[in-house]
């Protein structure tokens, strides 16, 4: 960047353009810009300048432009926060006129924006987790972040090639230790150390090669024992033998295929819990609309890892120990339920041999509080007493501790963090919707914004809970580092101000092989292609509510129903911006002659909104149908419909060929986007976020740009003149997108990572034990020092209520 900088500020003819760029921005009467509006004020500039193109795209100062994420201006210099690299930045100041510059340290530039929005204070609390971090391995190459597990398996390959006997050691350490109940598992007292598991090794292989493979492991345990092995090598013969050959192999020949093999078969994990708190978390009442995607998302997982579990259990041949595996999903009792079972203290989840939805009451600190449903933006202040006392139920239903405890969303992860802490189990951080990045300039207004959202406790919380997590599971890699363009989820904590409260000078290493890409599946037992076998009365019935029933909570009735249907699924919110979708067909008399636009909603009324933003984009979306008089081109469907229901819909709306629309200004991951596509629907998403990782453009789908409306609307119209065109076009887009979701993301991929992950951080964690320890004190001190005064502001406002 130096070489990049310097070579600006010496080129006379370039230097110029910078000063005249700077001098256009500070006429604005705005001195803080982001990325999209550096890049257009330099576009506006070349293009009245008359620049040729490549001075746009290829001078020095035109990739200084690209790279440059911030610019924030000061009387006397000018703050550029560069991101040469993905996960990488870079602070330089410039003086006014533009002949020296100077790279920063981070606390420079956030107190530069300390200043920008007047609340400098000189030692402030400072967050830095590099040291924590200095002594773990590292992710070389920015592209191979998410790949956490992979990269672990080759550095652990390395350290046993590296020195065999200590690790030999070690795996001898870990057996020896391994029980279940006070049961020992794999081996007994009768091996004594790493260089003895060796030899008995290879003797036990000797035996079992005498074998027929099938024979079971029953039959040859009275042999096996003597030379100190127990059950959980195998079910057969044949599965024991290829267990110890693995442990042969990794001893003498390391390779990661040998070890993480080894480490699937590994049986450790019997007990899970999974966190979800503030939603209504139900079988039949899938949470509010902001957490119906969280709770779908623990129903389906929870369900696969009982089945996942069972399956492990039986190959490892445990049956003969009556080893029942069990999953909990941990949150809360809410009294006042309003008709559902969230006041139930614990629920069998359906289609499941061991899974349970335990509830746990808050407190009662005030009952007009603690009985009601409470806001996530209003619960921090329940959370500590919460896991206090869920932990202790928790126990007594596993009757034992969890191998594994699964946060989701950054209470939940609070929660499992302060569980798994007091239990010392293996914790598993899952967000996939941070709040920080989700609102602009959040960090650096919290103040004025802490009525309402309280940042100031969760983003205290997030950072705790994220380093405090044995490994982080994510669905994209973009849910980390973002783009070229733009920051990731995670990175967004990295370094930021909470001005007059803390500096994060270093909030979570990037870098760190705690972070795994794991996407999610979706529910193939009802999200299913359209083609399939399927009730036909149940078809009928969806058929009927989506272009013909007349009702309350149904606004619009279609001149023309034959027309292709364009179907839009959302929780409304601006975010997902179902306004803009309406905007964009309501522009487009093209759109309105060759399409119905069905939209489906929880509700479609203002006086049904929970909060000013939904009541917002509802009166918004009302607006706009009437402005582009739109009564008898869209059909808004107000109505909270199960899972099946959905199912069908999709497969209703693909029956008559037509295409699924997410037009989201950002979207993390896009849930529904799988659903639409595994059911056959050729899909639209937006460009910007993880969805481009579940499209790619024009094969499996379109990606579009939801703030270009025009170019949107060309999109979608051409894939209509092309299926036209072409009979067979819509059926080949339809398998592609069926293929691609079968293929990608399922259920079974996603817990047997799962599992694995758990079962290799466990045993990194055991070796590394010492530094983790360290990092979990420094973490426990803000907790107390800065999450738990924030926490008990919130207390305080509530009983005054």
């Amino acid at each position: 960047m130096q070489q990049l900088i310097e070579a600006v500020l010496h080129h006379a003819d370039e230097q110029a353009v910078l000063q005249q760029l700077i001098q256009t921005l500070s006429r604005s009467n705005q001195r803080y810009f982001l990325k999209n509006e550096i890049i257009h004020a330099f576009a506006d500039y070349c293009h009245e300048a008359r620049k040729p193109a490549h001075f746009f795209h290829s001078s020095h100062l035109g990739t200084l432009i690209q790279y440059s994420h911030e610019l924030l201006l000061e009387e006397d210099c000018i703050w550029l926060l560069l991101r040469p690299w993905i996960g990488g930045q870079q602070i330089w100041c410039l003086d006014s006129e533009l002949t020296k510059a100077q790279v920063m340290p981070p606390k420079a530039l956030l107190e530069a924006r300390d200043r920008f929005v007047g609340r400098a204070q000189d030692q402030l609390f400072e967050i830095d987790v590099t040291p924590f971090y200095e002594h773990t391995p590292k992710v070389d190459d920015p592209r191979n972040i998410g790949q956490g597990l992979a990269f672990l398996n080759r550095y652990l390959s390395s350290q046993v090639l590296n020195d065999r006997s200590y690790w030999l050691e070690t795996l001898f350490d870990v057996l020896h230790r391994h029980h279940y109940d006070g049961i020992p598992l794999l081996i007994n007292d009768q091996i004594e150390s790493g260089e003895q598991l060796a030899e008995q090794i290879r003797q036990a292989i000797q035996i079992l090669k005498s074998k027929a493979s099938d024979e079971s492991y029953q039959s040859v345990h009275a042999e096996l024992q003597p030379l100190g092995f127990e059950p959980g090598w195998g079910n057969t013969v044949e599965r024991v033998r290829g267990m110890m050959e693995l442990v042969d192999q990794m001893v003498n020949m390391p390779q990661p295929a040998i070890l993480e093999a080894f480490v699937a078969r590994f049986p450790s994990v019997f007990r899970v819990a999974l966190c979800s708190i503030h939603g209504w978390v139900g079988q039949d009442y899938l949470g509010r609309s902001e957490t119906l995607g969280q709770v779908a998302y623990v129903l389906d997982q929870a369900r696969s890892l009982d089945r996942k579990l069972q399956e492990e259990i039986h190959l490892a041949g445990l049956d003969m120990l009556n080893i029942q595996p069990q999953v909990v999903i941990l949150t809360r009792l809410i009294p006042n339920c309003e008709g559902t079972q969230c006041d139930l203290p614990l629920e069998k989840v359906d289609d499941t041999n061991n899974t349970w939805i335990l509830r746990v009451p808050f407190r009662e600190f005030n009952s007009k509080i603690t009985d009601n449903w409470i806001s996530k933006f209003e619960i921090w202040g329940y959370l500590e007493t919460f896991a206090i006392d869920a932990q202790s139920r928790l126990l007594e239903q596993l009757n034992g501790k969890p191998d594994l405890i699964i946060g989701n969303y950054s209470d939940g992860n609070l929660v499992a963090s302060l569980i798994a802490r007091q239990l010392n189990v293996t914790h598993c951080n899952i967000a996939h919707s941070l709040e920080k990045p989700k609102h602009l300039f959040s960090n650096l207004y919290w103040q004025e914004l802490e009525p309402q959202y309280h940042f100031s406790a969760q983003f205290t919380a997030d950072l705790i809970s994220m380093n405090a997590a044995d490994f982080i599971v994510t669905s994209s890699y973009q849910e980390i580092v973002g783009s070229p363009d733009t920051f990731g989820q995670y990175e967004s904590y990295k370094c930021f101000t909470m001005p007059q409260l803390y500096h994060v000078i270093n909030g979570i290493e990037l870098f760190s092989p705690k972070f795994n890409r794991i996407p999610p599946g979706v529910d193939e037992r009802v999200f299913f292609p359209y083609s399939e076998a399927r009730s036909s009365e149940h078809r009928d019935r969806l058929t009927y509510l989506l272009f013909e029933q007349e009702a309350s909570h149904i606004l619009g009735k279609l001149a023309d129903p034959s027309l292709t249907p364009i179907l839009a699924i959302s929780p409304l919110t601006a975010v997902k911006n179902l306004s803009g979708l309406v905007e964009c067909f309501g522009r487009s008399p093209e759109l309105q002659q060759r399409c119905n636009l069905i939209l489906v909603t929880s509700k479609l009324s203002v006086d049904a909104a929970i909060n000013a933003d939904e009541a917002e984009e509802i009166e918004k979306i009302h607006r706009l149908i009437d402005y582009y008089q739109l009564h008898e081109h869209v059909r808004w469907i107000g109505e909270r419909l199960s899972n099946p229901d959905l199912g069908e819909m999709y497969r209703s709306i693909a029956d008559r060929r037509g295409i699924f629309v997410h037009f989201a200004r950002f979207e993390a991951f896009g849930r529904v986007l799988l659903e639409a596509m595994v059911s056959g629907l050729p899909s639209f998403a937006t460009e910007f976020g993880g969805t481009t990782e579940i499209i790619e453009d024009d094969k499996h789908g379109f990606l579009i740009n939801p703030t270009d409306l025009d170019g949107s609307t060309r999109k979608i119209l051409d894939f209509l003149d092309r299926a036209y065109a072409d009979p067979n076009y819509w059926e080949q887009l339809s398998a592609k997108s069926i293929q691609r979701i079968h293929d990608e993301y399922n259920w079974q991929h996603h817990t047997r990572q799962l599992l694995l992950l758990t079962k290799l951080y466990s045993f990194w964690n055991y070796v590394h034990r010492e530094s983790r320890e360290s990092l979990l004190h420094y973490l426990d001190a803000l907790f107390h020092l800065l999450y738990k005064p924030r926490a008990e502001s919130i207390l305080e406002e509530h009983q005054k209520i």
